[in-house]
Formats: structure tokens, C-alpha cells, sequence
């Protein structure tokens, strides 16, 4: 036989098995049912046939004589419990901090109360009876919601003992899923009802400047308008987001910007920042830095400083190394060969940017979750660490000598500003001048400065042995 035949036969050949294999796949999905389902694949001699993929034959290179079934989803297991038993509501009832502990504290030991929630009886009522309305659920026939004291206690106690939710699950009979919603709910509620009233920047020159008199009296820097700093709050690395909030410190966080005025109070909050941006990062993309710069914050104008005349010295805010030295933004000088005057400068300086440290401390020790590592996605920590600024300020503007232990002191003998020699004696020398946002200028002002906390019209008598 020539191969002339031999090779024409062979095409007949596979052109009849391609054939015989479409003509079964059509009967098998006859005998299923299934949607017929197929590719074109070229044939011999340019010849073309569909072969099918899928269907019913999950392999095709098994017995295709034996149709198999279609592979169906797996049924749900039918639930034991729509809720477990002992987080039911009348066990929550009967046995739950909340309708027990609490109660039993409120009649008994009004201190452990406060210990256990870190508000005071009358502030939580107050405060429940003002997020009520935005956190209350509707009650149907199906089931009774978690009440708003529930889920106001749940939360507190999260952010007053940095509890995980395992552990209030147990404490107080809410189940996870639902402590998930509750807690950045709550947060916002208080949010809401609280930050427009306790968190009010001043915009007017008269509010700045009663901030500035009360940084005189008590921490005795005259012109000071607040301090300013970050503070790193450690979060647990959220998914996907790389290096974005790893921080120069070795852990995952998001940056509390705040500045502080003289009696701890936060008056302006910024949570935006994430971990590996800088503190001078997170300021020059601010509201409030763009504010300082264009001169719309509403600072008094310049003024001669206390026991002074022929200079005006602009107002200021207080900060660290971390931010650029501005004519309206004072830090201290450098720490390497340092004189006794620059020594007294920086001191006195200091001594009135600790204030923000101080703030960040009594905050962090009232609710201790910022001393852990929140599990919860960034945008929700940022809403609870807004609502303990809020608590917080609310304590500090009804309670102000709450917590003063927690702050740092250099001496219990340190008088206040009534220590301050009067002298009629006027500085010479350095004039800055306001309005020129200049570095130069930003330096001339410290010089100024330094030498009138040297100068009898600024020093205080106990200054030399601080430092």
C-alpha cells in the first residue's frame, strides 16, 4: 500500500473518532440535562470538531460510557443555637456584669464604679441618656435588642482596661460579632454628642489669648498658646497595607497629633496620621498648619512679653525637635554646647511643651487600651481614640484636679508665676519681627526669649537649680 493510502485512511480515522466522541458527549448531556458546553478544536486536515469540556464528566480522560452526577453544593448544616444559651438575653440578664456588677458598685461602692468604667455615676447617666437615641435598637417580636447601657458599658470598659472581646464576652454575655458593631458605634455616638462641645479650638484673639495667660500662671512661658506633639498608638498590622504604618519604633501604629492647652485639655485632635509618617509630616499636611502659615488662626497680635515695652513679642505654640522652628512655633535649642543661658532658655521651654506629654499620659492611664495593641482596623481605632479625647476633655473641663498624679513635676516647691521678679528693666538687642515667617527671623525670637528668661523681667528665682 503506498502512503499516499495509508495516510488518507489514517485522517478518516481520527476524523471518525472525533465524530464518535461528539455524538457521546451529546447523549451523556441528553441523559443529564446539562448545558452543552464546548470548544473548537482543528481536526485533521484542517478539519474541525468540537470537543466538549466540563458538564457532566468531571474527568475526560475517564470512562466516558459512565455518565456521573453533577457535583451539587453542600448542604448548610442546620444551626444547634441561634444564640448560645448562657449569652441569651435572660441569662445576660441574670448573670451579666452589667445587670449585676454594675448595679451592685452603683449601690455600694460608688469608687469601684468609677474604677470600673472611669466615669463617674451622674457622667455616665448624663452620657447614656445623651447617645441613647443614636445607639438604641428597635425591639420587634423577634428578639430583644442589647440595651444602650449595654453597649455604653461594654464599651467603656474596652477602652478603660484595654480588654480584648474574648474577655468581655465573658464578663459581660455579648457575644463577639455583636462587641464588632458595638464598639466603633458606640465611639461614634460619643463622638457626636461631645466633640463640637469639649473639643473647640478658640478662634478669636480673646480666647488665644486667656490660653496664653493661663500657660503664664501656671507653667510660666508667657505668649504660649498650646502645645504640640504626636504620640504613637500601637495597632495590629492591618492586612495588606505593606509598610504604611509601620512606625521608626519597630511596631505597627497610627499617630495622635494634639495640641494642648495649660490644664491638659485637648483643643485640636488629628488621627489621620499613619505610623511611618513623622510628627513634622503629619503637621505640614494639617488644617492647623496651614492656618498658622496664612495668619487665619485668630492668635492676638504681637505684644510686648510681661515687665517688657519696646518689643512685641508674636504668640506662639510650644514644640520639639521634630518640628521646624517658626516665629509662631517656639522649640528648644539644640542639646549640644549649650551654655548656662541657653540651659534656662530650653528648660523653661520645656517645662511648658511637657504639658502635651503630660495630657498624652493621663490619657493613656485612664483608658489603658492605648497601652496595648488594638485589634481593629485603623479607621475604627481612629474613632475610638477621638471618643477618650472627648471623655477625657470632658473629665478635665467638670473635674479639672482629677488625675494631677499622673503628671510629671520637677519640684513640689516650684512656685507659680508670682515668683517671677518684677523688674522695670526693658531688653535690648534682638527685635523680631512679626508677620515674616522666615527661619532667621523664627531664630531671632528665640534669642529673645532666651535672654529675658535670663533677664530679671522674666526669670524665676528657683530656674538656676533646675538645671
Amino acid at each position: 500500500m503506498d502512503p499516499t493510502s495509508v495516510y488518507e485512511a489514517l485522517l478518516l480515522g481520527i476524523h471518525a473518532f472525533y465524530e464518535y466522541q461528539v455524538t457521546l458527549q451529546r447523549f451523556i448531556r441528553a441523559r443529564v440535562g446539562l448545558a452543552r458546553v464546548g470548544v473548537q478544536t482543528p481536526g485533521p486536515a484542517g478539519a474541525v470538531a468540537s470537543i466538549p469540556q466540563g458538564g457532566a464528566v468531571d474527568d475526560p480522560g475517564g470512562d466516558l460510557d459512565t455518565p456521573r452526577r453533577p457535583v451539587r453544593a453542600r448542604r448548610r448544616r442546620r444551626r444547634r443555637f441561634w444564640v448560645k444559651p448562657w449569652v441569651s438575653s435572660d441569662r445576660r440578664l441574670q448573670f451579666g456584669a452589667f445587670d449585676n456588677l454594675l448595679e451592685e458598685l452603683r449601690l455600694d461602692d460608688s469608687q469601684a464604679f468609677v474604677n470600673f468604667i472611669r466615669l463617674p455615676m451622674e457622667i455616665f447617666d448624663e452620657l447614656l441618656h445623651r447617645v441613647t437615641p443614636l445607639i438604641e435598637k428597635q425591639v420587634t417580636n423577634y428578639r430583644r435588642p442589647i440595651s444602650p447601657g449595654l453597649r455604653l458599658a461594654t464599651t467603656l470598659r474596652h477602652m478603660a482596661s484595654g480588654d480584648k472581646y474574648p474577655s468581655l464576652l465573658y464578663n459581660f454575655r455579648v457575644s463577639k460579632a455583636s462587641l464588632c458593631n458595638i464598639v466603633p458605634e458606640v465611639c461614634q455616638a460619643i463622638v457626636t454628642v461631645l466633640a463640637d462641645e469639649v473639643i473647640a479650638a478658640p478662634t478669636t484673639p480673646e480666647a488665644w489669648r486667656s490660653i496664653a495667660d493661663d500657660f503664664h500662671q501656671k507653667w510660666n512661658v508667657p505668649h504660649a498658646c498650646g502645645a504640640l506633639d504626636g504620640k504613637h498608638v500601637r495597632i495590629h498590622k492591618p492586612a495588606n497595607s505593606g509598610s504604611t504604618y509601620f512606625n521608626y519604633k519597630g511596631y505597627f501604629s497610627i499617630v495622635l497629633m494634639a495640641l494642648v492647652d495649660a490644664q491638659y485639655r485637648f483643643i485640636w485632635v488629628d488621627t489621620g496620621g499613619d505610623g511611618s509618617m513623622s510628627d513634622a509630616q503629619i503637621y505640614n499636611s494639617s488644617e492647623l498648619c496651614e492656618l498658622l502659615n496664612s495668619g487665619g488662626l485668630g492668635l492676638p497680635p504681637p505684644e510686648p512679653l510681661p515687665n517688657t515695652h519696646d518689643v512685641d513679642m508674636p504668640y506662639f505654640l510650644l514644640a520639639d525637635d521634630a518640628f521646624a522652628l517658626r516665629p509662631f512655633l517656639m522649640k528648644p535649642y539644640a542639646t549640644r554646647f549649650m551654655d548656662h543661658d541657653t540651659r534656662i532658655a530650653n528648660y523653661r521651654i520645656s517645662r511648658g511643651r511637657r504639658v502635651v506629654e503630660n495630657a498624652f499620659g493621663i490619657l493613656a492611664q485612664r483608658n489603658q487600651l492605648p497601652q496595648t495593641t488594638i485589634l481593629q482596623k485603623p479607621d475604627n481605632v481612629r474613632i475610638i481614640i477621638n471618643a477618650m479625647v472627648c471623655l477625657h476633655n470632658l473629665l478635665r473641663i467638670k473635674f479639672p484636679t482629677m488625675n494631677l498624679t499622673m503628671v510629671d513635676r520637677d519640684d513640689d516647691n516650684v512656685p507659680g508665676a508670682g515668683s517671677v521678679e518684677r523688674g522695670a528693666e526693658v531688653l535690648d538687642g534682638l527685635q523680631p519681627r512679626p508677620g515674616n515667617f522666615n527661619h532667621k527671623d523664627a531664630k531671632a525670637q528665640r534669642d529673645y526669649l532666651k535672654d529675658y528668661f535670663n533677664s530679671p523681667a522674666g526669670s524665676v528665682e528657683w530656674q538656676d537649680r533646675m538645671v
